[in-house]
């Protein structure tokens, strides 16, 4: 007997595509859930359990509904079986119910609960140590497979990790990141330490990730419009049986080879078309007469606008990371190493020199965003050490003097945070509690 029947199935099948219908970010996980699905229906065995069904299906999609799930997992029991429900499952249902209800994410009702009785609250131990420790991993893996690609198929599974990784980090309640439940921890292995700072680099990381495998896949699908293009003008100058069917053919082949040479080289794509990009020129030299170098200054112009339509995009809603300044600085370097290749004969030379200078300057501005990155987050960084200093002289010591002093050494390397960086936010909040110990110490 099949694991999952087809009436089952179908439930499922339905719910899924109320959750996700035809949005393009949610196919691959589409696709996941129904080949997991599918993996079922072929397996024998013991038919599928609702709980079993949720670590399927809602740890991708958390807004699949449970009402779907437990339809699915009654129709898909054999028939005859648990026709009614005795009263003493009714009273453990109530009782889940209430449970349930305790374990609500609301600090207002987790609180109280915690403080009188934390054991109801396993559940919820439970399920933030899951979320954590998933998270962590799923990150871990992520990060392997995406920055070291080495294949399509590194970038997709890599995909599915930054999916799972972020709907665990969606799971932990922001409110409750450190705090230690001690009970719990007495009788189960756990040992936190997921600070609200390592939640929001955990969340940064999974965003530079998001980024890196939008670039890994516009360059992938580049590739393959490409080669699909050269192969489409090598068969069309097979089959050409005129000089203007030769030159449509060429046109085709042409494009196809420009559009590889639009691939970044640091993408999984850009190291395969490199490694073809030689044998293809070869061919086309040898069909068009002309080196396939010649004549690209319209392509390498457009090559730049596009770059610099990227470094442009990833410029969009500052402040960011370090990371992100270097790649935006390196989108910038590379349009206009497109633009210096135009020569000075040309007749779009002077177009070319006017948007070299323009993303010359555009690479400037973004070099000293970058600076002022890094020295933000290094006088941060510096102030953050001389507060654990400070807390640690406040708690031996009552000379108020030296306390002072160390606040105010603390507000000076807080006021050398510049204003629109990613440190920005931090350092106004640490300025605050600096001013208010002032105050404290001034009464």
């Amino acid at each position: 007997m099949a694991r999952l029947n087809h009436k089952a199935y179908t439930i499922l099948v339905r719910e899924l595509e109320r959750c996700v219908g035809n949005d393009p970010l949610q196919a691959p996980v589409k696709m996941l859930i129904l080949k997991r699905l599918e993996r079922l229906r072929q397996q024998t065995g013991e038919p599928v359990s609702a709980q079993q069904l949720r670590e399927i299906i809602q740890d991708l999609i958390p807004e699949f509904r449970d009402a779907a799930i437990r339809k699915a997992a009654k129709a898909n029991q054999p028939s005859g079986m648990f026709s009614y429900l005795s009263w003493g499952v009714m009273g453990l249902a109530g009782l889940a119910g209430l449970v349930y209800i305790l374990n609500l994410p609301y600090p207002m009702i987790r609180w109280p609960v915690s403080k009188t009785i934390p054991l109801v609250l396993l559940p919820s131990y439970m399920k933030m140590d899951y979320d954590y420790r998933g998270a962590i991993a799923n990150v871990e893996k992520a990060d392997q497979l995406i920055n070291q690609a080495t294949s399509a198929a590194d970038i997709e599974l890599g995909a599915e990790k930054v999916a799972i990784a972020q709907n665990h980090l969606d799971g932990l309640p922001v409110w409750f990141l450190g705090y230690f439940p001690r009970r719990y921890c007495t009788f189960f292995s756990c040992s936190w330490q997921f600070t609200l700072d390592e939640y929001k680099g955990a969340r940064q990381q999974v965003a530079r990730m998001d980024a890196k495998i939008f670039q890994q896949n516009n360059a992938l699908t580049l590739l393959e419009e490409g080669a699909s293009q050269i192969e489409e003008g090598k068969s069309q100058y097979q089959q050409a049986n005129s000089e203007a069917s030769k030159q449509e053919a060429i046109a085709i082949w042409q494009a196809g080879l420009d559009k590889l040479d639009l691939i970044p080289p640091q993408t999984v794509a850009g190291r395969m078309s490199a490694a073809q990009m030689k044998a293809y020129q070869r061919d086309f030299q040898q069909v068009s007469g002309r080196s396939a170098g010649t004549g690209k200054t319209d392509t390498l112009i457009q090559a730049a606008a596009q770059y610099g339509m990227a470094a442009a995009q990833m410029s969009q809603n500052p402040p960011h990371p370090e990371e992100q300044w270097q790649e935006i600085i390196g989108l910038w370097d590379r349009a206009s190493e497109q633009l210096e290749r135009v020569k000075d004969d040309n007749p779009t030379y002077v177009q070319a020199q006017t948007k070299l200078a323009e993303y010359r300057q555009n690479a400037a501005m973004a070099r000293i965003r970058l600076r002022n990155e890094q020295s933000s987050t290094k006088a941060l960084n510096q102030a953050k050490s001389q507060i654990t200093a400070w807390q640690k002289l406040a708690a031996s010591s009552a000379n108020t003097g030296v306390l002072v002093s160390g606040l105010q050494s603390i507000i000076y390397d807080l006021d050398r945070v510049k204003s629109g960086t990613t440190a920005t936010e931090e350092a106004r909040s640490l300025r605050e509690f600096a001013e208010a110990k002032m105050q404290e110490l001034s009464q």
